[in-house]
C-alpha cells in the first residue's frame, strides 16, 4: 500500500509549491490534494502532475465532514498538512464571515475528523502528524526592535489574523486535551512562483511588465520578513518528519525590508524610474513590522533559509515573465471584479 499524505489547499500558492516539493523529494508518497478552488485556488498550478499516478486532486470543502472522513479512511492517510485558508487581509476587512467559516470552522472539522481517525488507526499509523500552517500575523505588530518567538502573545490586528490565531489555539488544544500529534508552522511573508497576482510582489511584477505604476500603502515604511517559498516548503517537510508533536515553529526568512525598499529593488530589476511608485491611502489596522526568530527550528531541526532575497526575486521575476499565460487571465478577472482587492503589503 502506498503511503498517503493529505494536503488541504494544495491549489493555492504555498500549497502547490509544497506539492511540487514533495513529488521531487518524496517520490514514494501518494499525494491527495483537497481544495475548494475558491478565487485564489488554481488547479493549473499543478498541471504538470495531472497524469501522475502518485497525485490526486479532490474538489471539495474542508468543512464537509463526510468528505474529510472518507478521504482519511479510504486513502489510509499517514499525515495531513493543512494549508487551506482564506488569507487576504484586505478581503477579511470587507468580508470577515468567510474567514471565520474557513479558517476556524474548517480547521475544527479537520481536527475532529482527524482525531477520530487517529484513534481508530493509532496502532497502524503511530507516526501520524497533523501539520497546521499558520502565519506570523497572529502575533500582531512589532516596534522598531525585537522579534517574535513561539511563546510571544497573540495580538492579531485584522479579521484574517484573528481567525488564524483562533485556529492555532484550537490546534494546540487538540494536543493538550486529546493528545492528537499536531505541529504548527508559522511562516513569514512568502514570495515566489504561483502567487496570486493581487499580492504585493506579484502585483508589482505584473504591473511593471504591463508598464503600469505599482501601489504602495502609506509611505511604504511597513516592514516584512520575506522568505522564498521553496525555503518554506523545506521547513514544512522537516517539521512534519522531525518536529516534536505539540510544538509550534517559526519559519522566518531573516530578510526584513520596508515595502518601499522591496518596490525599489523591483524597479531596479526592471530598469524603471521611481515615478512608477504610486502611494495610496493606508489600510485600517495595518501592522507596522513583523520579524520572526528562527532560533527554535534552527536549533532543533537544523533548518535555515538558503535563498537570498535578490536571488529569490530574480527567480520570481523570471517565472512571471515566462508564465504570462498563468497570471494574465487571473489579473483580468480581478480587474473585471473591480473590488479593489489589490494587496500592497
Amino acid at each position: 500500500m502506498k503511503k498517503a499524505l493529505l494536503i488541504t489547499g494544495g491549489c493555492g500558492f504555498i500549497g502547490s509549491n509544497f506539492i511540487h516539493h514533495m513529488r521531487r523529494t518524496h517520490p514514494e508518497l501518494q499525494l491527495i490534494n483537497l481544495d475548494k478552488l475558491s478565487y485564489s485556488g488554481n488547479p493549473e498550478n499543478l498541471n504538470s502532475l495531472k497524469d501522475d499516478p502518485y497525485y490526486r486532486f479532490v474538489h471539495g470543502d474542508i468543512t464537509d465532514e463526510h468528505l474529510v472522513r472518507t478521504l482519511l479512511q479510504e486513502d489510509h492517510i499517514q499525515s495531513l498538512v493543512h494549508f487551506a485558508a482564506e488569507s487576504h487581509v484586505d478581503r477579511s476587512i470587507s468580508g470577515p464571515k468567510t474567514f471565520v467559516e474557513t479558517n476556524i470552522v474548517g480547521t475544527h472539522v479537520l481536527l475532529e475528523r482527524t482525531r477520530q481517525y487517529w484513534i481508530d488507526t493509532l496502532s497502524r499509523e503511530p507516526s501520524f502528524r497533523f501539520v497546521h500552517i499558520s502565519t506570523d500575523e497572529i502575533y500582531g505588530t512589532l516596534g522598531k526592535d525585537g522579534s517574535f518567538f513561539e511563546e510571544s502573545p497573540f495580538r492579531p490586528n485584522s479579521p484574517y489574523a484573528a481567525t488564524k490565531a483562533a485556529a492555532d489555539l484550537l490546534v494546540r488544544a487538540y494536543f493538550e486535551t486529546y493528545g492528537l500529534p499536531i505541529l504548527i508552522v508559522r511562516p513569514s511573508n512568502n514570495y515566489g512562483p504561483y502567487q496570486f497576482p493581487e499580492k504585493f510582489i506579484p502585483l508589482m511584477i505584473t504591473n511593471l511588465m504591463e508598464d503600469k505604476p505599482v501601489p504602495i500603502y502609506g509611505k511604504g515604511l511597513n516592514v516584512r520578513d520575506w522568505i522564498f517559498v521553496a525555503d518554506t516548503c523545506r521547513a514544512v517537510d522537516q517539521i512534519m518528519h522531525r518536529g516534536k508533536p505539540g510544538e509550534a515553529y517559526n519559519v522566518g526568512g531573516n530578510t526584513e525590508k520596508p515595502n518601499i525598499d522591496v518596490a525599489r529593488e523591483l524597479l531596479a530589476l526592471f530598469g524603471k524610474e521611481k515615478s512608477y511608485l504610486s502611494f495610496v491611502a493606508d489600510r485600517p489596522g495595518h501592522d507596522l513590522r513583523y520579524a520572526l526568530n528562527n532560533r527554535k527550528i534552527k536549533g532543533e531541526l537544523g533548518w535555515k533559509p538558503t535563498v537570498a532575497f535578490r536571488e529569490g526575486m530574480e527567480q520570481t521575476v523570471a517565472w512571471y515573465k515566462e508564465n504570462e499565460w498563468w497570471w494574465k487571465p487571473l489579473k483580468e478577472r480581478l480587474t473585471k471584479e473591480s473590488k479593489g482587492f489589490w494587496s500592497v503589503s
